[in-house]
């Protein structure tokens, strides 16, 4: 079976790099090490974005592009 893996971001308060750790989602801790060992980390809100749209020289149906309960059609 495989595991989906999910990305998180950290932030060392020690040195302030922002890392990223791969792992299981049933395996994520609260925080991890920075590279550098550092244990003071705090991890990141991370927002996702999907950009695209409708094929081009087409419209796209209302305000939402067709994909939402606002569209009656």
């Amino acid at each position: 079976m495989l595991a989906r893996m999910a990305r998180y971001e950290y932030r060392c308060r020690t040195c302030d790099e922002v890392f990223e750790v791969r792992r299981p989602m049933s395996e994520t801790p609260s925080t991890v090490p920075c590279p550098d060992g550092h244990t003071d980390t705090v991890k990141l809100l991370s927002a996702f974005a999907s950009v695209g749209g409708a094929p081009e020289g087409s419209a796209a149906p209302g305000p939402c592009g067709g994909a939402c309960a606002c569209y009656p059609g």
